[in-house]
This record gives structure tokens, C-alpha cells and sequence, in this order.
């Protein structure tokens, strides 16, 4: 969390053009100082809060948001020049048609410190990119506008899969709800893992979503014959507390490997093995916030045979430990 000293991380939202609506509040609300009470991690009650959010437009003036009203910046534009992170919301303009930004959109982002911090929400992912801040970089955006990303940025390594992608000073996110997740993301990385939960907990979201937005695309529904994955799946589910590999689960769909992993990749978005292990996941999660199983015994009934093995995917996960995981879920639920 990069900041003068004794000031706050100040937060400028660059609102365009028919911003999406719902994307250009989510740094107000979740990055403001009221959503990390009570008692954020950091200096003694009454010093600077963490964040310091502000608004401002491409020319001062309002924009009309993809929901039809106007939105008016809260600070001028200047603001820009002296932002420690930079988040760009979603947006529906010709941006995203051509992939080219007006001359002054180029000419207000490169008065932004060179150590700034840059954020996309959706399709802000175009600007960053159009800024050149993507090249040779791995990325994301929303995966129904992949097609015309990789066509206006060849150079830019786009993983439709993920939710969020973070380079440190660059980091992009996929639709709406991804924008969430990078914000929680960037608490956690900023204040801890204590502060991203309470706010999470306090707008009602989860603090950590399993899997990347592969689970969201469109896809066709699978053929339910024996040639797909499905029956195999509830078979896994009802199963986890069963060593499984990669065969086994081909040779109960009756398929090659190589079939096997080329079908489940089609018909689910990721692979068999990302899938099971976010599976086994899931379900020890679940055994921690309902039951009063001990660690080891969880560990055993969500199939990852010991506790260490559990305590290292839980962590990889939701960055907390099994004993963490209950006493806040558990606390949570009464």
C-alpha cells in the first residue's frame, strides 16, 4: 500500500462516459473508512483512514452512466496527478467498438505518477490497455467482450477464465461482481485479511469466490448421454472422501484420459483437477461451518487425507487457516 506518509491512500475513480453504473460506486463502497469500521487494522482510533475515494470525470463535467442518469465528480481531474491508485470503471462507449481513446483521455492519464496503481473494473480493461499499461501482461476483462479485446490488443495476454488478474501495479477484473472481488482482493493485500472479511461481511458478499468466471460463460448445455461428464461429477461429490485421479475419473465416463480432460474442459469451463480440488474445498468449508468435526476428520471427509493438506488448500483459497475459517463462519452464523 503505497502512500506519502501521513496521509491516506487516495483512491481516484476515473469515471468515462457512460460508466457502468453500478461499477463507479463499488470503490466508494468498499474502500471508504465507514465500510472498514469498527476498529480497522492500523493507527489508534482518530488517525487518517486508510482510503481516501474520490470521483473525477475526463472534463470536470458530468457523465451519464449506463443507467441513463449523470453522475457528478466529486473532485477536479487534477486529482489524477497526485493518485496513488487509479480504478477505471466498466464502460459501454465506442472504446470498446475500436479500442482507441480520445486524445485527452491519453493526455490526463499520463499526468498520473509513474508509481500509481491501476485498476479495471469490465471493460476499463480497453483503456488500461489502449494506455498500453497491458503490454506483454496477462489480463482480463468480461468474458462476452473477449473476442473484440483480443482483436484491438494482440499484444496483451488475456485469461478469460479468472475473475482478477494482479500484477502489483496494474490489475484488471472480469464483470460486475469481479470488481468486488479485486476490491477485496486489494484490502487484503493492503490491510489484511481481518479487514477484507469485515467489509465483505458487512455488504453481504462473500470475502472469497471459488473458481474464475469460466463457470458464468454461456456455454451449450452438455449432451446428457454416457459420452459426457456429468454423471462422473455427482459420482466425484458423492465420493470426495475417496482418493481420485485423473483415471480413475476417465475410466468411470468410459473415456480416455485425453478424451476425458478435453470433454470436462468443454462442458465446465476449467479442468478436471482445478475443478476437484475447488470441489474438495467446498466441501470442507461446508464441514467447518456446520458441523464441529475436528480439522482432521474434515480433512479426511473432504478427501484431502490429512490436515496439513487441508490447511494448504484452505489458505491457498480463502487465505485463512481451518481454525480461522470456523471460528469466523461459525461466529457468523449464530
Amino acid at each position: 500500500m503505497r502512500h506519502a506518509a501521513g496521509r491516506p491512500h487516495l483512491v481516484v475513480v476515473l469515471a468515462l462516459d457512460t460508466a457502468i453504473a453500478f461499477e463507479v460506486g463499488l470503490p466508494h463502497r468498499f474502500l471508504r473508512a465507514s465500510a472498514l469500521d469498527p476498529g480497522w487494522p492500523g493507527p489508534p482510533t482518530g488517525a487518517a483512514p486508510p482510503y481516501d475515494v474520490r470521483l473525477v470525470t475526463l472534463d470536470d463535467g458530468p457523465v451519464t452512466t449506463s443507467a441513463g442518469y449523470a453522475v457528478l465528480p466529486t473532485h477536479p481531474n487534477s486529482e489524477l496527478a497526485r493518485a496513488d491508485t487509479v480504478v477505471v470503471p466498466g464502460i459501454n462507449s465506442d472504446i470498446v467498438e475500436t479500442g482507441r481513446l480520445p486524445d485527452e483521455l491519453h493526455r490526463l492519464a499520463a499526468t498520473a505518477r509513474p508509481d500509481a496503481r491501476w485498476l479495471s473494473i469490465c471493460t476499463g480493461a480497453f483503456v488500461l490497455a489502449a494506455l498500453g499499461k497491458l503490454d506483454g501482461r496477462r489480463a482480463t476483462t468480461h468474458w462476452c467482450h473477449v473476442d473484440a479485446f483480443r482483436r484491438h490488443f494482440p499484444q496483451v495476454q488475456l485469461d478469460p477464465d479468472v475473475l482478477y488478474v494482479d500484477h502489483g501495479d496494474v490489475l484488471t477484473s472480469a464483470g460486475n461482481a469481479a470488481g468486488i472481488d479485486l476490491l477485496l482482493h486489494v484490502l487484503r493485500s493492503d490491510l489484511g485479511t481481518e479487514a477484507a472479511n469485515r467489509v465483505a461481511r458487512g455488504a453481504v458478499v462473500a470475502p472469497w469466490r471459488a473458481g474464475g468466471q469460466a463457470q458464468f460463460i454461456d456455454r451449450p448445455v452438455p449432451d446428457e448421454s454416457d459420452t459426457g461428464t456429468g454423471a462422473t461429477r455427482v459420482w466425484v461429490l458423492e465420493h470426495l472422501d475417496e482418493p481420485i485421479g485423473l483415471s480413475d475419473l476417465a475410466r468411470h465416463a468410459g473415456m480416455s484420459v485425453r478424451t476425458f480432460t478435453r470433454r470436462f474442459r468443454e462442458e465446465t469451463g476449467e479442468t478436471a483437477g482445478a475443478w476437484l480440488a475447488r470441489a474438495r474445498v467446498d466441501r470442507a468449508r461446508h464441514l467447518l461451518e456446520t458441523t464441529d468435526l475436528p480439522v482432521d476428520r474434515v480433512a479426511e471427509a473432504a478427501g484431502f487425507g490429512t490436515s496439513a493438506s487441508l490447511r494448504q488448500h484452505l489458505a491457498a483459497a480463502v487465505g485463512v487457516s481451518p481454525l480461522a475459517y470456523r471460528r469466523t463462519y461459525r461466529a457468523d452464523s449464530a
